[in-house]
């Protein structure tokens, strides 16, 4: 034991250990390749359900067979329960690749849980009933959670760390509020569960081992119940080897302490080191433990919680803008209100009203308090700072310069390396032109060097589905973009512009140009909410100048159709011709070539989708596009593109937004990269 002891309190055994297994694990995890053991052309799966979402329109398992699966299934399932053994007829789905850069990766999220595919199910039969204990447990308690419907989210949240319940803009709002670390199970629950459990077995019995053994037990068995996940797993584990320590006095510092856990957990699954709630979770308490002495030297309370919510806050920067690309200031004191409503009131009441259903109306009063909070700050952006997108070395950094003021409280050189951070767009000296993965429609972006201006031309429309809000703003974001300078709808036509009264409601445009022609339904009701704002628009404009580049807009004639009205944008851009042809048919190109002379475009962004009305033969062969773009929908019911256009595109390099995903071209120094972000 005194040996166990002598190995365990050495100063750098476990620092040296955890340094050699995170570069393991970023090694394995950069160059591991995920085999499934299905095939695409698989249609019969076989598998135990672990897990349960449904919607309005399907429901979602997720099963365990061979590996795991997603299964959608389109049709309400009451008879299915976890633990369930169920078989399933369906199409195999391969999740993409983000086809936006630096955005969110569906695919790779999967992967690290071990998910290389998703079935489309068409039909699904239970064929074994659930014998597993914990997963009978599990559906009680899931069963008595939704016969609470007044407070069942927050309940469901509390006691089973689930929050599929809860709405998606409320979640949201959390997250946009910086409190959404409250709401998945960690130490602030595990150490509330234990305390009410120790607190009440000291009153039974005055051995300490038997007392600390049935709550480490407790932990262990509800661990199992909600499920293993990085979080509370390291919440258990922090808390068992704290125990561990206290009880047979081994003096191991609880840095060391977080260190074991770390290593323990990596070795489990290195794929966790992914897990946002793992980052979040471990870094802001190693952070507090690293500094809890400087802590403690506050004696006022109030002071105290503040500091330690700064920690909190300011440890977590480097995370919340690589996944969020936002911090909220003011989370800083919000979670100075929050933590204890939720510690104190909210939490308590969930696990009363649990027990005593009809506390939940009182667990309901304190829950719309605090989603009025949260919705208050999220709706009117307060203290949101948005930054560009973040790489490893920054974040690097980033640490250094935090770690640095929290030893030395040098406070100037943080707010340095976030400044030049968040501007550095200014410092960007190529030129960026992307065509963003919109579906069938379009969306491009020109933005200038040293952000001397930007434009928006389309904003692409996909029916129920929020595309600039959730892709195209958080995109400019990543770029460090606070500005639209133009933004340029080439027709009236909602695959174009259906996403503008988005666009402009949740980010700042100075300008918006509209083609010739009558305005349409959409583009009134667009003009009704730039009259609202106070932005100023044009139509039927000839050219367009932005600090030393002009854009000229070949179509002015007035047609009785919107494609034919679209507007044709052409422009030099550091001496390369683009050329961006909206939905015009044949007949505008027709009458292009009648009245410009056009030769050797570099970028043709091709008409209509590439539809059989537009990319006329003998349009092509004048223009000579040395590359054709293809903004265009996977699959799309329209057929697009037509095999005529790309027949007669074949002797140029084609990209196509289905297949490449967003095209990048970057131009410095007259000279041109082009980068796809292929699904």
């Amino acid at each position: 034991m005194n040996q166990l002891k002598h190995i365990l309190q050495s100063r750098y055994l476990f620092k040296i250990i955890a340094i050699f297994v995170l570069l393991g694990v970023i090694i394995y995890t950069n160059n591991y390749k995920f085999i499934s053991k299905y095939d695409l052309l698989d249609n019969e799966f076989i598998g135990i359900v672990y897990k349960i979402k449904k919607s309005s329109d399907k429901t979602t398992l997720y099963i365990k067979g061979s590996e795991k699966l997603i299964i959608n299934y389109y049709k309400d399932m009451d008879n299915i329960s976890l633990g369930d053994t169920i078989t399933v007829n369906g199409e195999l789905v391969v999740p993409s690749n983000n086809t936006i850069p630096y955005l969110f990766n569906y695919k790779k999220y999967l992967q690290y849980d071990k998910i290389n595919y998703i079935v489309k199910a068409k039909k699904i039969e239970k064929i074994k009933n659930n014998t597993n204990i914990i997963y009978a447990i599990r559906n009680i308690f899931q069963n008595r959670i939704l016969s609470i419907p007044r407070s069942s989210t927050y309940i469901n949240t509390f006691i089973l760390g689930n929050t599929d319940l809860m709405d998606d803009s409320i979640k949201e709002s959390y997250r946009m509020s910086g409190i959404s670390h409250l709401f998945s199970i960690s130490g602030m629950h595990v150490s509330l569960f234990a305390s009410f459990l120790l607190y009440f077995l000291k009153r039974i019995s005055y051995n300490r081992y038997y007392n600390y053994g049935v709550v480490i037990i407790f932990l262990i068995l509800y661990m199992l119940l909600v499920g293993i996940y990085p979080s509370i797993l390291r919440s258990v584990l922090m808390y068992i080897l704290f125990s561990l320590n206290k009880l047979f006095n081994m003096k191991v510092n609880r840095i060391d302490t977080m260190l074991i856990v770390l290593i323990i957990i990596l070795i489990i699954n290195p794929f966790w080191i992914y897990s946002i709630s793992m980052q979040y979770s471990y870094i802001i308490s190693f952070s507090l433990i690293l500094f809890s002495n400087k802590i403690k030297r506050v004696k006022n309370k109030v002071l105290s919680s503040l500091y330690v919510s700064f920690i909190a806050f300011i440890v977590s920067i480097p995370i919340s803008i690589s996944n969020f690309n936002y911090i909220n200031v003011f989370s800083i004191l919000l979670n100075l209100l929050v933590i204890p409503m939720v510690s104190v009131i909210i939490f308590p009441l969930s696990l009363i009203s649990f027990i005593f259903p009809y506390f939940s109306y009182v667990l309901n009063i304190f829950v719309s308090i605090l989603e009025f909070i949260s919705s208050s700050v999220s709706k009117y952006h307060i203290g949101i700072i948005h930054f560009p997108y973040i790489n490893i070395y920054l974040i690097v950094i980033y640490y250094i310069f935090i770690y640095l003021f929290l030893y030395n409280r040098k406070l100037i050189f943080i707010f340095i390396i976030m400044i030049i951070h968040k501007y550095n767009i200014y410092f960007r000296s190529y030129l960026l032109l992307t065509i963003l993965d919109v579906g069938n429609g379009d969306s491009i972006l020109i933005s200038l060097p040293h952000n001397e201006g930007n434009i928006l031309l389309d904003s692409g429309g996909i029916n129920n589905y929020e595309l600039v809000i959730s892709n195209t703003i958080p995109y400019l974001h990543k770029l460090g973009i606070d500005r639209i300078d133009y933004f340029i709808a080439s027709h009236g036509d909602y695959d174009h512009m259906g996403e503008a009264i988005n666009l402009v409601n949740n980010f700042k445009v100075e300008k918006v140009i509209f083609n010739c022609g009558p305005y349409n339904d959409l583009e009134k009701e667009l003009i009704k909410v730039l009259d609202k704002k106070h932005i100023k628009y044009y139509s039927c404009i000839k050219e367009l100048n932005i600090d030393k580049n002009k854009l000229y807009f070949l179509q002015t004639k007035e047609y009785d159709n919107e494609n034919d009205n679209s507007n044709v944008v052409y422009t030099e851009l550091n001496g390369y011709k683009f050329m961006f042809m909206g939905d015009a048919s044949i007949t505008t190109e027709k009458e292009i070539l009648n009245k410009y002379n056009l030769p050797d475009i570099d970028v043709l962004k091709v008409g209509h989708h590439g539809s059989r009305t537009s990319s006329g033969k003998e349009f092509i062969n004048e223009i000579n596009p040395k590359y054709s773009i293809i903004s265009v929908g996977k699959n799309n019911r329209y057929g697009h593109p037509n095999k005529e256009v790309l027949d007669n595109l074949e002797n140029f390099k084609i990209y196509r937004t289905d297949q490449d995903g967003s095209i990048m071209f970057k131009i410095k120094n007259n000279k041109i990269n082009i980068e796809t972000c292929a699904p």
